[in-house]
C-alpha cells in the first residue's frame, strides 16, 4: 500500500487534476485546493458562496475527473428525510403473486453529494444528511445500508436571502470539516469566463483518479508522521478561541461567545498532512495548520453581539487569532 500510494504519486495527481479542472473553471485555486484536502482526510465541506459563481460546475466537474459517482440534490422546504436517503416500495413477486418491501436508494448512494441551499430544508430532513455523513451509511425499516466509499458531501448555503431559511445549528456545523466562502472572480477572469462560456465546443476532460486510488490516497494520509510542536500548534490555536480560557486573548472574551471544540484540532492536523503530501512534502509544519485555520475555524467559532455591533465576522476573529499566537 506504501509503495502504491506514494508521497509523490499524490503531489502528480494533484497538479493533473488541477491542470484538467483547469479547462473548465476559471481561477478559484484556493478553494480547489481545499475541497481536494477535504476529500482526501475523508471530511466534508460547506460552501458559501452567492448565485452564478460556478460552484455546481465545480463539483460536478471534480466528480467526473476523480471518476465518481455524482448526485446534486436541491434543498427545498418540503424536501423529506426519505427524498434523501431512499423509501420502501411494495413489490409483487409475478410468478408468486406474493409482497414484499424493497428498499430503493435515494440521491445520497453516490460518492460525490452536492446538498444545493442546505438551510432552505427544515431540520428534520437536514438532520438525515447529517447523520449519513456522519456514520457512512442509512438506516430503514431496521436495516443498514452502507454508503459507498470515498463518501464526500459538500453543502452549499446562499449567505443572501436569509428570509424563510432554517440556519445550521453550531453542533451541526461542526460536522464540516471546512467552511469554504466562493468569492467573486477578479475582472481577468470574468473576461476569460465570458469567453469560455459563450462558444461553442465541449472540453473533453481527462480522468485522474478512481474510487479505489482516492480510498488508498485517505489511507495513506493516516500513515503521515506529525511533529509535536505542530500538534501543540493546533490544539493551542483551538484553545484560543474559547473566551472562558485563561490563555486565549482579551479580543475573544470581548468578541466571542463560544470557541471551537476538539474536532477543530482533529481536522487542523488531519487537514495539514494532506496539505503537505499534495505539495510533495513527507510531514506537515506549522505554516500548513495556519493555511487551513480560516476555513476550519470559521464556523466553529461564534460572534457575539459586541463583535456584530463593530462589523467584525467570526473569520476576522480567526485571522486576528493567528497574528497573536504565532509559532
Amino acid at each position: 500500500m506504501q509503495e502504491e500510494f506514494s508521497l509523490n504519486k499524490l503531489n502528480v495527481a494533484f497538479n493533473s487534476i488541477k491542470n484538467e479542472l483547469g479547462k473548465v473553471i476559471v481561477g478559484q485555486d484556493k478553494v480547489i485546493e481545499e475541497l481536494l484536502i477535504s476529500l482526501f482526510s475523508k471530511g466534508h465541506c460547506l460552501l458559501v458562496g452567492v448565485p452564478g459563481l460556478a460552484k455546481t460546475l465545480l463539483i460536478s466537474t471534480i466528480a467526473e475527473v476523480l471518476d465518481l459517482k455524482f448526485k446534486r440534490i436541491q434543498f427545498t422546504p418540503d424536501l423529506m428525510p426519505s427524498d434523501i436517503t431512499g423509501t420502501e416500495i411494495i413489490e409483487e413477486d409475478v410468478s408468486t403473486g406474493k409482497k414484499a418491501f424493497r428498499f430503493i436508494k435515494g440521491p445520497i448512494f453516490a460518492n460525490i453529494v452536492l446538498a444545493d441551499e442546505i438551510n432552505r430544508t427544515p431540520p428534520k430532513t437536514q438532520a438525515a444528511l447529517l447523520e449519513a455523513m456522519q456514520e457512512h451509511n442509512v438506516t430503514a425499516a431496521g436495516e443498514t445500508y452502507n454508503l459507498e466509499e470515498p463518501f464526500f458531501v459538500l453543502a452549499t448555503q446562499n449567505p443572501i436571502e436569509q428570509e424563510g431559511t432554517y440556519p445550521l445549528p453550531e453542533a451541526q456545523l461542526d460536522r464540516f470539516m471546512f467552511n469554504l466562502f466562493v468569492d467573486y472572480p477578479s475582472f481577468a477572469e470574468q473576461v476569460e469566463i465570458v469567453k469560455r462560456t459563450t462558444k461553442s465546443g465541449k472540453v473533453e476532460l481527462k480522468k485522474v483518479l478512481t474510487a479505489e486510488q482516492i480510498i488508498g490516497f485517505q489511507r495513506l494520509v493516516k500513515t503521515v508522521p506529525v511533529s509535536d510542536n505542530v500538534i501543540n500548534y493546533a490544539v493551542k490555536l483551538v484553545t484560543a478561541t474559547r473566551p472562558k480560557d485563561a490563555t486565549s486573548p482579551e479580543f475573544v472574551k470581548n468578541f466571542v461567545s463560544w470557541g471551537a471544540g476538539p474536532r477543530a484540532a482533529q481536522y487542523l492536523i488531519l487537514g495539514a498532512k494532506t496539505r503537505a503530501l499534495l505539495y510533495n512534502l513527507p510531514t506537515p509544519g506549522i505554516s500548513d495548520v495556519r493555511e487551513i485555520a480560516v476555513p476550519v475555524l470559521r464556523h466553529r467559532v461564534v460572534a457575539n453581539f459586541n463583535a456584530e455591533a463593530e462589523g467584525i465576522g467570526s473569520a476576522e476573529i480567526v485571522e486576528k487569532l493567528l497574528k497573536e499566537i504565532v509559532e
